[in-house]
C-alpha cells in the first residue's frame, strides 16, 4: 500500500490477554489507550470465556473500538485430569499454553505484517519461542505490581532453595536479589509447596523466561514503586532482565462507562464503604456472614458485592439462601448488597465512595489510586500480599496483616471487621494521603509524566519495526 506524504505508517501491534477479568482488563484498557495513539491494535482472544463478566467486557470493548480488530485463537480441549489444578481459570491458561502452536500461522496471516506481540505474563514460555521462531519482538504486560514482579522473575533461583544452617532469618524470610528480605508468609502457598501445581510450575516457567522478552510493560508508575522498579532495571534481581516500562496506571476506558447504582446515588459524598474480592475470589459461607455482620455492626453506610463461587456462570444461590434468615432486613437501611457484577469502576469513580475493603488484586487498586479511594487490605490469595504492602507503604490504606490469607486459613470475626472498618472510614489523614497519590497518578499518564513518556517511547521502538 503506498501512501502519501502526509500519511506516517503506524505500527500494528498483537496483544494476547490470559484467563480471567484480573488479565483482561489491563489488557483492554492498554488497547484503547494505544488507539488513541493511532496504533493499530488486534486482540486476539480465546473462546470460550470462563466467566460471564469477560464475554460482557470484550462485546462491550470491540463495540467501543471498531477500529480494534478481534482476531480468534482456537484452543485444543484439556483433560482436567492431566493438570494438578481444578481452578477452572488455571485450567484456561494451560489450554492456551498448550495451543500455542497454533499462533505461528495466526501471527503470520496479519495484515499489515505485526511490529510487535504484548503477550500475557503467564504465556510467556510457551509463545516467546513462536515469535522467536517468526523473529517477531515480544513485550510482556505484567498484570500485577512491580514488586511481585521482583518476586516472579527471580522464583526460579530462590523458590526451593535450602537455607543455610541455624540461620533462622531464612527460615521466615525469603530473599530476593537487590530487595529487602519479605516474609514467607507474604509468598502464595502453593509456590511453597513441595508437592507440584500449576500455579508454582507457572510462575518459576514464565519468570524464567521473561529474560528473553524484548521488554516488560507494566502497570504502575515510577512514584508510587520505584525502589522495586530500579532493582529490576539496574540489574541486581536478575541479570541480563530486559527493561521494565511503567505505563500505568492504565486510564479507564469508556466500553466500562455505565450507569451508576441508584442507591449511591442517594448517599452523602465520602459515606460509603465499596467491599468486594474480585472476579473470581471466592469466600467461605462462613466468612461471608462474619463479614456481613461485621459490615452492619461498624455503622457506616456499605455496598457490598458478595461472591461465593469462583466462575460467576456458577453463582447461582439467591443472597438469602447465602446469608439465612434476617440478614437481608438487618441491612435495609444501612447497605447494599448485590450479587451480580458491577462494573467497579463506576462505584470506585462515585462520589459517595470512601473507603474500598479489597483483596488486593492489582486491577482493583489501580483503580483505587485512579480515583483516591482509602483501601482496607485484606489479600486473599496469589499477589495480594505483595500488594497490600505496596498500599500500605505509599500511604493508601492499611493492611491487618494478622486476618492471614482469606479462603479458609481462618475465619477473622465480625467484630474486628466492623472495628477496621470503622478506623479506615473516620481516617481524615489516609484519606488526604489518597488523594495525593490520586494527583501523582494522573500527572504520570498525563502529558510529560513519566507513564506517557515510557508509552511514546515505546511505540518509537515499534515504528522501526513496521514492515516495509
Amino acid at each position: 500500500m503506498s501512501l502519501s506524504n502526509n500519511q506516517k505508517p503506524t505500527p500494528h501491534v498483537a496483544l494476547l490477554p490470559s484467563s480471567g477479568m484480573g488479565h483482561l482488563t489491563p489488557f483492554l484498557r492498554f488497547a484503547g489507550s494505544l488507539a488513541e495513539q493511532n496504533v493499530r491494535v488486534t486482540i486476539i482472544t480465546t473462546h470460550p470465556t470462563i466467566s460471564l463478566a469477560e464475554s460482557q467486557a470484550l462485546s462491550h470493548f470491540f463495540s467501543t473500538f471498531p477500529q480494534i480488530t478481534p482476531k480468534q485463537l482456537h484452543l485444543l480441549p484439556i483433560n482436567d485430569a492431566s493438570v494438578n489444578s481444578e481452578d477452572p481459570f488455571y485450567l484456561k491458561y494451560e489450554a492456551i499454553r498448550r495451543s500455542s502452536h497454533f499462533l505461528t500461522p495466526l501471527l503470520s496471516s496479519f495484515s499489515p505484517p505485526l511490529s510487535a506481540l504484548v503477550t500475557d505474563m503467564s504465556l510467556a514460555s510457551t509463545v516467546i519461542p513462536v515469535t522467536k521462531s517468526l523473529s517477531l519482538p515480544n513485550y510482556i504486560l505484567f498484570t500485577s505490581s512491580a514488586k511481585m514482579l521482583t518476586l516472579f522473575v527471580s522464583s526460579h533461583t530462590i523458590i526451593g532453595s535450602k537455607p543455610p544452617n541455624d540461620s533462622d532469618e531464612t527460615e521466615e524470610f525469603i530473599r530476593i536479589p537487590g530487595m529487602q528480605p519479605i516474609p514467607k508468609s507474604w509468598i502464595p502457598p502453593p509456590l511453597l509447596s513441595n508437592k507440584p501445581n500449576l500455579l508454582k510450575t507457572h510462575i518459576i516457567e514464565n519468570g524464567k523466561m521473561l529474560i528473553q522478552s524484548d521488554g516488560i510493560l507494566i502497570n504502575t508508575f515510577q512514584n508510587i514503586e520505584h525502589e522495586s522498579l530500579a532493582a529490576l532495571n539496574d540489574g541486581k534481581v536478575v541479570n541480563g532482565l530486559p527493561k521494565v516500562t511503567p505505563i500505568g496506571p492504565f486510564a479507564p476506558c469508556d466500553f466500562e462507562r455505565n450507569k451508576s447504582i441508584a442507591w449511591l446515588d442517594d448517599q452523602p459524598v465520602g459515606s460509603v464503604l465499596y467491599a468486594s474480592f474480585g472476579s473470581r475470589t471466592a469466600i467461605s459461607r462462613e466468612q461471608i456472614r462474619e463479614l456481613g455482620d461485621g459490615l452492619v455492626r461498624s455503622g457506616i453506610s456499605f455496598l457490598w458485592v458478595v461472591k461465593e463461587k469462583k466462575v460467576d456462570r456458577e453463582d447461582e444461590l439467591e443472597l438469602g439462601e447465602v446469608f439465612g434468615d434476617g440478614f437481608l432486613e438487618r441491612v435495609k437501611g444501612k447497605g447494599l448488597v448485590v450479587k451480580n457484577w458491577v462494573r467497579q469502576e463506576e462505584v470506585m469513580g462515585h462520589k459517595a465512595i470512601g473507603g474500598f475493603l479489597s483483596h488486593c488484586g492489582w486491577n482493583s487498586l489501580t483503580e483505587a489510586v485512579w480515583h483516591g479511594v482509602p483501601v482496607l487490605a485484606w489479600p486473599q490469595h496469589g499477589d495480594q500480599k505483595m500488594n497490600a504492602f505496596v498500599v500500605e507503604r505509599i500511604g493508601l490504606g492499611m493492611w491487618v496483616e494478622d486476618w492471614g490469607w482469606g479462603g479458609g486459613e481462618k475465619v477473622v470475626r465480625s467484630g474486628k471487621i466492623g472495628e477496621k472498618v470503622r478506623e479506615i472510614m473516620g481516617n481524615e489523614l489516609l484519606r488526604e494521603q489518597a488523594g495525593k497519590v490520586k494527583e501523582e497518578a494522573r500527572r504520570a499518564v498525563g502529558d510529560g509524566g513519566s507513564s506517557k513518556k515510557g508509552l511514546i517511547e515505546l511505540i518509537e521502538i515499534w515504528n522501526k519495526f513496521i514492515p516495509i
